[in-house]
């Protein structure tokens, strides 16, 4: 019998620049996690405002109400587009939230995404939001659906690629996201193969580099040296 599939799902997007993004969509349950820290946060802060400001009778309950709008709705907003998209919560779950393209969220669309929440929150405890995340394969709720976001975990930083130095070269063909990691996971790798391996399996490219042996190899490595530099911001 198969394994039934993940909740989370990968999110493959390529970004205005033409580099090629593998996304981890979060599923319900760590964001469910990251909402009730942020709730937690708020109310103490809440909480601790209205121990002070009680004592200031109508004046007090005034700035409680504004506290309390900026809680609410300020809160998300800000934290998301002027904390690399994580509020507290998120941050603490390894989440991040993102425009569909794997761009930086933005102030409309997380202002948008935030206030749908009044829909997503109905009839009650988010039931519309819920059924919208199991429905969707990004696990995205209404509000990441009209607002063009998606909620991913954030990956580790990144070790730096070390490939055997030499010629870099553009690939001749465009190639996909796994095709991309293969050909850099090989110019990562060749140093722990023989050469007569790394030319049998670079090789099995002659239809597009029409090589053999040495120069078959040396041809594979300049384009993973080439996406390796690609990716890290260098072309």
């Amino acid at each position: 019998m198969s394994e039934a599939p993940p909740l989370d799902t990968l999110r493959q997007v390529e970004t205005p620049e033409g580099v090629a993004l593998v996304l981890r969509a979060a599923g319900a349950v760590p964001r469910a996690l990251a909402w009730l820290i942020d709730l937690a946060v708020r109310g103490t802060v809440y909480f601790s405002a209205a121990t002070v400001l009680g004592i200031a009778g109508e004046t007090g309950a005034g700035v409680m109400l504004l506290l309390l709008f900026v809680l609410t709705w300020g809160y998300p907003i800000l934290f998301e587009v002027l904390w690399q998209g994580q509020t507290p919560g998120k941050r603490a779950l390894g989440l991040r939230v993102l425009r569909g393209d794997g761009a930086p969220v933005g102030w409309l669309a997380s202002i948008t995404r935030n206030f749908l929440r009044t829909v997503d929150m109905l009839p009650v405890l988010y039931g519309a939001g819920l059924v919208s995340m199991l429905a969707d394969a990004h696990s995205r709720r209404l509000g990441d659906l009209v607002a063009d976001t998606v909620v991913v975990y954030v990956d580790p930083p990144r070790r730096p690629s070390v490939l055997p130095p030499g010629e870099v070269q553009r690939w001749p063909v465009p190639l996909g996201v796994e095709e991309q990691q293969a050909l850099v996971a090989f110019g990562e790798r060749s140093r722990a193969l023989s050469v007569a391996r790394q030319n049998e399996l670079c090789e099995h490219l002659e239809p597009v580099t029409g090589l053999r042996g040495d120069a078959a190899r040396e041809r594979v490595l300049a384009a993973a040296r080439w996406l390796a530099g690609r990716s890290a911001g260098d072309a």
